[in-house]
Formats: C-alpha cells, sequence, structure tokens
C-alpha cells in the first residue's frame, strides 16, 4: 500500500470516476461527482502550509484534519443539501480507495455533515392543472412548423401517470412496454440501476399505442422494432435530455400554464403531480415508494406528509369552525 500513498489526488477522482461508470450513472451523475471532488480537493490543497497546486497534492496529504478543514471551507458560502452531497461524494471515493488499497481508511465518518433535509414535493398548481395540459397539447397547433401531438401527449402521459424521470423517458425502448392487453406495464431502468415495473391503464396503453401508430406512418414499421428507442425527435432520432426538456417547457407554454409550474421541477413536476395525486386518492408510502423507484419510504413519506397537511388546510377554512368558537366563548360567558 506505501507505494501507493504518493498518488495524485486528481489522478486517482479520475480512476474513481471510470469505475462509477460502470454503472452507468447519467452524465449529470458523473459531472456532479468530479465537481464535488474537485472542488474539495482544492480547498485542501489550499490549506497545506505553504499552499499546493492541486495536480501535485498526493492522497496522503488528505488527513481527517485536513478534510475537515477543507470541508469547513467548502461549508461556509453553501446551502446543507450541497454539502451532504459532497461529503457523500468523498464518502464513495474513500471506500472506493479502501478497497483498491490505496488506503488504510477512510477519514470521512471524522468529518462533520449535515442532515440531508427531504426535498418537498414539487407539483404542478391547480386541481385540474394536468388535465388542462394534456387537452391543450392534444389538439394540433398550426403555429408550429411540425406539430405530432401523438407524440406530446405520451411524454406528458407517461410522466403524469406513471411517475417516469426524465432519464428514464430517455432510455425506455418500444419493447419496455410490455404485457397483453389489458395486463399493460411498462418496465423502467430506474435510478440507481434499479429496474421497476409501473402498471399501464387502458387509457395510458391508448395513448402510447396511439403515438407508435403515428411514428409507423411517419418513418415505416422499421423505427417501431422491439429494440428501438421509445421517444424519438420530429427527424426520427433518439430524443435527447434538452430536447425533451424543451420539448416539456413549449407544451407549458402551448398551454398557457407556465405560472403553475414551480420555479426548478419542469418535467419533475409532472412526476411530483403523479406521486401527489397517489397520495390525496389514498396510495400508502410503500406503494408510492415502489411506483416511483424511490430508494428509502422517508422521500415517498413526504408526498403523505404534505397531502395530509393540505387537507387539514382544507378543513381549517370551514367557516363553521368560527360559529363553534363562537358558541364556546358564549357559553364561557354564562
Amino acid at each position: 500500500m506505501h507505494d501507493k500513498q504518493d498518488e495524485s489526488v486528481m489522478h486517482l477522482i479520475e480512476e474513481f470516476l471510470t469505475a462509477r461508470a460502470t454503472r452507468k450513472p447519467s452524465p449529470h451523475t458523473l459531472e456532479a461527482y468530479r465537481r464535488d471532488l474537485r472542488t474539495v480537493a482544492a480547498l485542501a490543497a489550499e490549506t497545506h502550509t505553504p499552499p499546493l497546486p492541486l495536480g501535485t497534492l498526493s492522497i496522503s496529504a488528505l488527513s481527517p484534519r485536513v478534510m475537515r478543514t477543507a470541508f469547513a471551507r467548502f461549508a461556509a458560502p453553501r446551502a446543507s443539501a450541497s454539502v451532504h452531497r459532497a461529503w457523500s461524494s468523498w464518502n464513495s471515493f474513500f471506500t472506493f480507495l479502501v478497497a483498491e488499497g490505496t488506503v488504510a481508511g477512510n477519514p470521512m465518518p471524522a468529518v462533520g455533515r449535515p442532515r440531508a433535509p427531504l426535498p418537498q414535493p414539487k407539483p404542478l398548481r391547480g386541481d385540474d392543472t394536468p388535465e388542462e395540459l394534456l387537452a391543450a397539447v392534444a389538439r394540433e397547433d398550426g403555429r408550429q412548423r411540425d406539430p405530432w401531438p401523438e407524440r406530446d401527449v405520451a411524454v406528458l402521459a407517461l410522466a403524469l401517470c406513471a411517475g417516469l424521470r426524465l432519464s428514464e423517458l430517455l432510455a425506455l425502448r418500444v419493447s419496455s412496454l410490455a404485457g397483453r392487453a389489458g395486463e399493460r406495464r411498462v418496465e423502467v431502468a430506474g435510478k440507481g440501476g434499479r429496474p421497476r415495473v409501473v402498471p399501464v391503464e387502458p387509457e395510458l396503453d391508448r395513448v402510447l399505442e396511439s403515438y407508435l401508430d403515428s411514428r409507423v406512418r411517419r418513418f415505416g414499421s422499421r423505427s417501431v422494432r422491439p429494440d428501438a428507442v421509445f421517444l424519438v425527435d420530429r427527424r426520427g432520432e433518439p430524443l435527447r435530455r434538452g430536447g425533451l426538456q424543451y420539448l416539456v417547457e413549449s407544451c407549458y407554454r402551448r398551454a398557457g400554464i407556465g405560472d403553475r409550474v414551480p420555479r426548478g421541477a419542469r418535467l419533475h413536476a409532472l412526476r411530483h403531480t403523479f406521486a401527489t395525486r397517489l397520495a390525496e386518492d389514498g396510495a400508502g408510502a410503500a406503494e408510492i415508494m415502489r411506483l416511483l423507484g424511490h430508494a428509502s419510504l422517508a422521500s415517498s413519506q413526504t408526498y403523505i406528509e404534505v397531502t395530509a397537511g393540505q387537507q387539514r388546510a382544507a378543513v381549517r377554512s370551514n367557516r363553521t369552525h368560527r360559529v363553534l368558537s363562537g358558541l364556546l366563548g358564549a357559553g364561557q360567558e354564562s
């Protein structure tokens, strides 16, 4: 192990990222790892006396004391969630190095970290907003150069009725829609490589079949072979991240509901709407966890808690309570 103590931190970071790439994370996830690791490493290099150039920082220099100091500087201008994510990135990095025999132990348990706040659901605002959105997008818009309402509705419906993430939508194949009529399901390659199956009700099934039929008319039957990408652009090429985000944004604009979409939750607002409606209709946290592919029950529980809070607020708004309050006051006066 001693011959590895002087290896460059930057070199080892790239080795770690190469190893992580075999798990097929999204490019966004890999870039977040790289950014967190490089940023804290730079702060660790500056901590030394005298400060070291980042390229010469060796792994042996990253003692628990150095890491605590670097993280304290990293945390000062950042939110707790960002610090928690960076701590997790470094913990994974050192766990990898221990497994590789590069270092004897992981110093991260000696580095404090904030509790990560659970993200709050951000569904579309307005009781009928999902229905308004779908109805508007289903209508052909003469202002579009090449309208394809069947495809656009299919994208929205998969997020609203199956709760798929952006990365999951992009990973779908035609064969992902499986099962016979009445027992349809969509097989999803979930976050972290966790597969799941989401039931497809007949209404959603018809929307998806309509999209595939329209695709055959546009590009021919070979375009819907089982191994073909499920979502394509107007040229028949696989839809990519930027194209899918733009598609959803344009759907919001066409429906005129941009002011009802929570900031920072564009496509994800559709998934949150799916989960929130499940909770409102009585689904438990375990069912929501399975359908959304959450790693922990706590993530799913937030939808239950938010819904319960909304229900209590609705009950509290009942003006009969003011009458009860008046009656109680009158009784006490007498």
